[in-house]
C-alpha cells in the first residue's frame, strides 16, 4: 500500500462518473477522480535523488557531525560556540509524557480486562521495601512467570521514592552504554546532542531515580559497570535464570519468582473466561498447572482457548472476529463447522497452544503472525500492518493477538510471547519467511526514507527494521542481499539522526556484508566510511583509521571524487586526534617518525638499522656530550614512544625546528672556537703575512723568538708535522705557552704545513705546500684545502696538554730548544690554553 503512488488502475476507470472539471476532461478517456491531497507530481514513489536527501547536524562529544546520506557523514571539530550548554532536567510532567510516548501503543478493538496480580503480595512488598532503602534488586523468573506485571505494580508503588521518579527501560538487545544513554535522555532534555562517554558518566552520576529494567540480558562485570556508573540510582532488574548473575560484592539482592499455586491458577483462569469453571474444565486446568509449573502465561493462553470454545459453542456472549458482539446464531459464525459440542483441548495443545489459537484467528491476524515469524519474533507496528498485510483493518488484528496471549510488550513495541515463535515455526508458519522478509524490507525502505517520518519515530521501529535486514543476509534467494543493501542504505542515516547509534552500527555492518555479497563496491565504500565516522565519534581511532582507509581505497578505484574527499577529511581528523602524520607524510601508523638528519660532515652511507646519530656540544672541561645514542629505526623507549604518539603535528614541527637550530648553533660555535683560538693570535697572523712576502721566515708562524729570532716549531724542509696522538710525549713550544687544541678540525691527508697556533686550517695567503712561503712562485694566492668528508677519528678523544719542559729556560729567552735543534723536534700536541693534564 503506497499512498504516494496512484496509478491509473485505481483512479482512471472508464465507468467512473466522478471526474475532474469538464474543461480538463479528455474526450474518449475515462473521467478521473481528484487526488486526496495536493502533492506535486514529483512526489511519486521514485528513486530518491540528491535533492530529497535529509541532512541533519548534531553534536557528538566535541565533534560536529553532519549526517549526509548521499556521500557519507561529514565530521569536524565542533566550534566552541556550537557546543550546547548543560542540558536541563525534565520536569515531572515532561518526564511522564516522555515515558508514555515510549510505551507500546494500545491496539484497537475490544480486549479482555487485565487480570489481577495473584499471589505476588509478598514479593511486591519486599521489592518496595528494598528499593526504599536504596538497594538494587534482581527479580529472577522464568519466561512467562509474570515478571513484567509485577514490575508494573512495583513501579506504581515507588513513584515518589526518588527525586527523579521512576524510569522504565527495556534491556532487550541493549548493552550498558545504550541503557545509560536512554536513562540520560529520559531525565535530561538534550535533543541532537550526544555526549562522549566521559561526560556521560559525569552526568548520570547525579541522577537519583528508581530504574525499572525489564528483560535484562547481561550480568557479572557488565552489570557492575552499569551500577557503578549510577551510584544514586536503585535498580529493579528482571531477568531469566539463564542470564549471568551479578557479582556477590555488588550488593544486588536476589528475589526469585516462582509459579502460581493451583488455586491461584484456577482463579486466574476464571478471570480470563469471566465465568466459573465446570468440573471438567477444572480438572483440565489442574493437569495444565502440573505440566506448566504454574506459569501465568499458560493460563492466560488457556483462558483464550476457553473463550474461543465458548464462541464455537454458540454462547449468547459470542463475538465476531474483531471482538464485537454478534446477534446471529452460532451456525452463521465464521468459526462454525464443529457443532455446539466442542471438546476441550488436549493437554499438549494446552501446553503449546499457539497453533490452535492461531487457527481460530482472523486471516489478517494469521498474516501478522507470519510476518512476525519471518522477522524473528518482532511484530511490526500496527500502523504498518495495513500496508504489509493488504487489509485496511489489519491494525485491529494486533488486539486479537494480544488478547490471545500470543504477544508480550517489549519496550515500545510487541514481540511474540515466550515459546510462541518455536510453536508457530513447527506449525508451518515459516514456509514463506524469506518472501515476507523481503516484502517487509521493501516497505521499510520506502517508509524510513519518506520525508514525513521523523528520525525518532524510525528509531522506535529499529528492531523490526534490523530484523528484516538480518533475515535477508546471507541471502539464499536471489535479490535478498540487494534488498538488504537498499534498506540499510536508507535506514542507517535515519538511525544516526535519531541518536539510536546502536541500531546505526548494526545496520551498517549488515549492509556492508550484503554489499560484499552483491558486489556493490560503491555501497560497500559508503558503509565503511560510516563505520569509520562512528568509530571516531566513539573514540576508536584504530578502527576508524582502518574503515576510512578501506573506504578511500574503494572510492578511489571508482573515481568517486566527492566521497574520497569526505573520507580524507575524516581520516585527517583521525590522524590529528591520534598524533600520527598523514598517510602521505612522514611515517605510517605504528612507526616512529624518522628523526631530522644531523648537521655536519657527511659520512659514507651505512645501514640505517645500525647507524647512530650523535650530536656534540663544545666543552672545554670534559668529554663530548652525546645528545642521542639511539640507532635510527630501532625501537624507542615506551616513554618517548608515548610522547611522540600523543603530540600534535605542530608540536613535532616545533621540536624539529628547535633541534635544527641547536645543531646549527653547535656548528657555528665550533667554527668560531677553532678560528679564534681564544687569544686573538689569528689577527696577528693576518697582519704580518704581507710583511713576509719576500720569503723571510716561516709562513706558518707569525712571531719570532725575542732572543734568537727563530720561529717556534720551525721545521724547514723536514716534512709535515701531524698532530700528536694520545700517549705520545709532547714537547714545549718556543713561545712559552701551549698551542690551542685543533682536534675538532679534520686533517687532510695531503696537508704538509704545520698548523698555526691560532688556526686549525691555513688562512688566506698561506701556503699548504712544504718549503714554499706565501707570495713565492707565480704570485697567485693559494686557497685552503677543503676538509675531508671522512670524520676525524680523533674527534671524540679528550684533549691533551703538553708536559713540562725537559730543561729549564731563562725568562725572556723564549725557552731552550731541545737537543738536535728545532728542525728535529717531534710532533707537538695542540691543546687549548689554560688546560692542564699530567704527562703520560
Amino acid at each position: 500500500m503506497d499512498p504516494t503512488s496512484r496509478g491509473p488502475e485505481e483512479f482512471n476507470r472508464a465507468d467512473d462518473t466522478a471526474g475532474v472539471a469538464g474543461a480538463h476532461a479528455q474526450p474518449g478517456a475515462g473521467p478521473q477522480r481528484p487526488p486526496r491531497d495536493k502533492e506535486p507530481a514529483s512526489a511519486e514513489f521514485t528513486p530518491r535523488a540528491a535533492t530529497q536527501a535529509r541532512t541533519v547536524q548534531l553534536v557528538a562529544g566535541d565533534f560536529l557531525l553532519t549526517v549526509n546520506p548521499v556521500d557519507g557523514s561529514e565530521i569536524e571539530n565542533c566550534p566552541p560556540g556550537a557546543i550546547p550548554r548543560r542540558a536541563p532536567r525534565r520536569a515531572a510532567a515532561d518526564r511522564a509524557e516522555h515515558q508514555r510516548a515510549a510505551l507500546p501503543p494500545l491496539p484497537p478493538g475490544l480486549m479482555s480486562p487485565t487480570p489481577a496480580l495473584l499471589e505476588r503480595a509478598q514479593e511486591r512488598a519486599r521489592l518496595v521495601r528494598l528499593l526504599g532503602r536504596g538497594r538494587s534488586v534482581r527479580l529472577t523468573g522464568a519466561a512467562g512467570s509474570g515478571r513484567s506485571a509485577l514490575l508494573d505494580a512495583v513501579a506504581a508503588d515507588c513513584a515518589e521514592l526518588a527525586p527523579d521518579g521512576v524510569v522504565r527501560l527495556s534491556g532487550h538487545r541493549r548493552g550498558p552504554t545504550e541503557l545509560l544513554r536512554e536513562l540520560y535522555a529520559t531525565v535530561f532534555d538534550a535533543p541532537l546532542h550526544r555526549l562522549d562517554r566521559a561526560t556521560l558518566l559525569g552526568r548520570v552520576r547525579d541522577i537519583g531515580a528508581v530504574v525499572v529494567l525489564d528483560d535484562l540480558e547481561f550480568g557479572g562485570s557488565t552489570l557492575e559497570e552499569l551500577l557503578l556508573a549510577t551510584p544514586e540510582c536503585a535498580y529493579l532488574l528482571a531477568a531469566t535464570p539463564d542470564v549471568q548473575a551479578p557479582h556477590t560484592e555488588s550488593g544486588v539482592e536476589e528475589v526469585p519468582l516462582a509459579g502460581l499455586g493451583r488455586n491461584a491458577s484456577l482463579e486466574l483462569l476464571e478471570q480470563a473466561v469471566d465465568r466459573p469453571l465446570t468440573d471438567e474444565e477444572a480438572n483440565w486446568a489442574g493437569d495444565l498447572w502440573f505440566e506448566s509449573q504454574g506459569l501465568p502465561l499458560r493460563f492466560v493462553q488457556a483462558g483464550a482457548l476457553l473463550r474461543r470454545r465458548d464462541r464455537l459453542r454458540g454462547e449468547p456472549n459470542s463475538r465476531d472476529p474483531y471482538g464485537f458482539p454478534k446477534d446471529e446464531a452460532a451456525e452463521a459464525s465464521v468459526f462454525t463447522g464443529e457443532g455446539r459440542e466442542v471438546p476441550l483441548p488436549s493437554l499438549g495443545e494446552g501446553a503449546a497452544p499457539a497453533a490452535l489459537l492461531a487457527s481460530r484467528l482472523s486471516e489478517a491476524a494469521r498474516a501478522t503472525l507470519r510476518f512476525a515469524v519471518a522477522l524473528g519474533g518482532e511484530v511490526p507496528h500496527q500502523a504498518h500492518l495495513p500496508a504489509l498485510v493488504g487489509d485496511t483493518h489489519a491494525d485491529a488484528s494486533l488486539g486479537e493477538l494480544l488478547d490471545s496471549g500470543l504477544l508480550s510488550p517489549a519496550g515500545s513495541r510487541y514481540r511474540l510471547a515466550a515459546g510462541v515463535l518455536t510453536q508457530l515455526e513447527n506449525s508451518g508458519y515459516a514456509a514463506d519467511a524469506g518472501e515476507l522478509a523481503q516484502s517487509a524490507a521493501r516497505h521499510y525502505t520506502w517508509w524510513t526514507g519518506h520525508p514525513s517520518v521523523a528520525p525518532e519515530r524510525a528509531a522506535m521501529e529499529a528492531d523490526a527494521v534490523l530484523a528484516a535486514m538480518s533475515a535477508l543476509v546471507p541471502g539464499d534467494e536471489p535479490g535478498h542481499p540487494a534488498a538488504a543493501v537498499e534498506l540499510a542504505r536508507t535506514a542507517a542515516p535515519v538511525f544516526a539522526a535519531g541518536l539510536h547509534w546502536g541500531a546505526w552500527e548494526r545496520a551498517l555492518r549488515i549492509g556492508s556484508e550484503a554489499a560484499r555479497l552483491t558486489g556493490e563496491v560503491a555501497e560497500e565504500a559508503y558503509f565503511h566510511h560510516e563505520l569509520g565516522v562512528l568509530a571516531l565519534c566513539n573514540g576508536g581511532l584504530d578502527r576508524a583509521r582502518a574503515e576510512l582507509e578501506a573506504s578511500i581505497g574503494l572510492r578511489g578505484a571508482l573515481s568517486d571524487k566527492r566521497g574520497t574527499v569526505a573520507g580524507r577529511r575524516a581520516l585527517a581528523l583521525v590522524e590529528d586526534r591520534s598524533g600520527e602524520p598523514l598517510p602521505g607524510g612522514r611515517a605510517l601508523f605504528g612507526q616512529e617518525p624518522p628523526p631530522a638528519p644531523p648537521e655536519g660532515p657527511r659520512t659514507p652511507h651505512t645501514d640505517p638499522s645500525s647507524a647512530v646519530v650523535t650530536a656534540q656540544l663544545p666543552s672545554h672541561a670534559g668529554p663530548p656530550t652525546t645528545r642521542r645514542d639511539t640507532p635510527v629505526g630501532a625501537a624507542m623507549p615506551k616513554a618517548r614512544r608515548a610522547l611522540f604518539g600523543g603530540a600534535r603535528r605542530n608540536l613535532v614541527a616545533a621540536g624539529a625546528g628547535a633541534l635544527l637550530a641547536a645543531v646549527l648553533g653547535t656548528v657555528v660555535t665550533l667554527g668560531a672556537t677553532s678560528n679564534s683560538g681564544g687569544d686573538g693570535q689569528g689577527d696577528d697572523v693576518k697582519q704580518r703575512q704581507s710583511a713576509n712576502e719576500d720569503g723571510g721566515g716561516d709562513a706558518d708562524t707569525g712571531t719570532e723568538s725575542p732572543s734568537t729570532g727563530a720561529k717556534p716549531g720551525d721545521n724547514k724542509g723536514h716534512g709535515p708535522v701531524s698532530p700528536s696522538k694520545p700517549g705520545a710525549t709532547p714537547r714545549p713550544g718556543t713561545s712559552g705557552r701551549p698551542a690551542p687544541d685543533t682536534s675538532t678540525t679534520p686533517s687532510h691527508p695531503g696537508a704538509t704545513g704545520r698548523p698555526s697556533p691560532g688556526a686549525s686550517t691555513p688562512g688566506p695567503g698561506k701556503s699548504s705546500t712544504p718549503g714554499r712561503p706565501p707570495g713565492t712562485g707565480t704570485g697567485a694566492p693559494t686557497h685552503p684545502t677543503p676538509p675531508d668528508p671522512t670524520p676525524n677519528p680523533t674527534k671524540s678523544e679528550p684533549p691533551t696538554t703538553p708536559s713540562p719542559p725537559a730543561s729549564s729556560s731563562t725568562p725572556g729567552s723564549g725557552g731552550t730548544s731541545p737537543p738536535g735543534g728545532s728542525n728535529s723536534a717531534p710532533p707537538t700536541s695542540l691543546a687549548p690554553a689554560g688546560s692542564t693534564q699530567p704527562s703520560t
